[in-house]
């Protein structure tokens, strides 16, 4: 039998999910370290993982060669699989790749926007303000990512969405403790994303992309500032000493 005639014969349903489990398991590890589950340093097993999504070692294997190339994971020799730490150098170009794409979506979307975005929107930025409320801070970093992938999704532009989700993936690796560090900076936070959305409402797409800019400015200089003093505080932790016994 050649080997297109094997593949005429198999099941199209064990072949959807032969491609579908790695997918599945890259994105809910992918869901854990942007959540804050699984922090910067922590080792991944792969039979835990297979126990925990009910599949074999193959789908974690590529999920976790997924996640490596998408800057999310690392592996060490002899050690196993890690949960990358991003360098404040990283950091600060990240920051700056960022700003750029969401000045552009911001022009793109003020052209365009249409009431049922702007609702949406305005949903997110009522969530906020529960969250800040309750000084619940996870649950108001969970929103603020929605929020900006919300307003890049409504861009209409694919490529900038895919792009600028690898980076906010990588920046999850960082920036967490910039918000959860100080209440106030939720609140300027806050502040800053109805601005952005009134001047979206407005159809005003220069003072929308202006804002955006500098709220994102502002998040990486509170970033960098938590970070700062975060490193003042106790010394910084070499990824490489986690315990090897520790498994998310």
């Amino acid at each position: 039998m050649t080997e297109d005639m094997e593949m005429q014969t198999l099941d199209p349903i064990e072949v959807l999910r032969s491609h579908s489990l790695p997918a599945l398991v890259r994105d809910e590890i992918a869901r854990n370290i942007v959540g804050g589950a699984l922090g910067p340093g922590d080792k991944l097993n792969e039979a835990d993982w297979a126990a925990r999504m009910k599949v074999s070692r193959g789908p974690v294997r590529e999920a976790f060669r997924a996640l490596e190339q998408a800057g999310l994971l690392r592996t060490e020799k002899n050690r196993g699989v890690f949960v990358r730490t991003v360098s404040l150098a990283e950091a600060e170009e990240i920051y700056a790749v960022r700003a750029a794409l969401e000045e552009a979506a911001c022009r793109m979307l003020a052209a365009r926007i249409d009431a049922g975005q702007v609702a949406r929107l305005r949903e997110h930025l009522d969530a906020m303000s529960d969250a800040l409320a309750a000084q619940d801070h996870d649950a108001y970093t969970r929103v603020n990512v929605a929020f900006h992938e919300a307003i890049v999704a409504a861009s209409g532009n694919g490529k900038l969405l895919d792009t600028y989700r690898r980076l906010v993936c990588e920046l999850s690796l960082f920036r967490r403790a910039a918000l959860s560090a100080h209440a106030q900076a939720m609140q300027q936070s806050l502040a800053e994303h109805r601005a952005i959305v009134t001047a979206l409402a407005s159809r005003d797409p220069e003072r929308a992309a202006v804002l955006m800019r500098a709220h994102v400015e502002g998040g990486q200089r509170r970033a960098r500032a938590a970070y700062r003093e975060s490193s003042m505080q106790a010394p910084a932790r070499d990824a490489s000493a986690v315990p090897i016994n520790k498994r998310a």
